[in-house]
């Protein structure tokens, strides 16, 4: 496993604020509701849903040892695994850390690079949300502290990330 912190990278206002501008056009905002075997489905659009369309069909059968089960509602932009669930929701808004303007903007937010996919890391009550960044398509993902340490869950979804959503500017 290749794991390294970091933070996320400073971009210029302009231009985050129009990709965060773009992106807000071609998601809806939704969230996880308390069920965690039950996330909110989010709504891409253009590339980001096709992208999304190809994770699905990529993810594993197992994260974290755990076995992948079916989201309720089913969707081909979530994903559940264990029980309690790791969950997984592809197309969603960029998080409030990257969106400039918001309360909780952070240009240099701690971020994890696990296997070639950097990760937003953020710590809520009963686990960790991770979210992917620069990425054709935010992937966020909910582990909950159940299975701590809760990064590892990342080790097993980042190949199929990696190879269904594209970066946005690769190098």
């Amino acid at each position: 496993m290749s794991t390294r912190r970091r933070s996320v990278p400073r971009a210029a206002p302009g231009a985050l604020l129009t990709a965060c501008g773009s992106l807000a056009l071609l998601v809806s905002a939704c969230s996880f509701s308390d069920d965690g075997a039950h996330p909110a489905v989010p709504s891409p659009s253009g590339r980001a849903a096709a992208a999304c369309r190809a994770l699905h069909d990529a993810l594993p059968q197992k994260v974290d040892g755990q076995r992948r089960g079916t989201a309720e509602p089913e969707s081909d932009y979530t994903a559940v695994w264990g029980d309690p669930a790791i969950a997984l929701r592809c197309g969603v808004p960029a998080p409030e850390k990257l969106r400039p303007g918001s309360e909780e903007y952070d240009p240099v937010a701690e971020a994890a690079e696990v296997n070639g996919v950097s990760w937003l890391l953020e710590k809520h009550d009963g686990g960790y949300r991770f979210t992917t960044t620069g990425r054709v398509a935010y992937v966020e993902v909910e582990v909950p502290d159940h299975y701590a340490p809760e990064v590892n869950a990342l080790t097993d979804l980042a190949k199929a990330v990696d190879g269904a959503v594209p970066e946005k500017n690769p190098q």
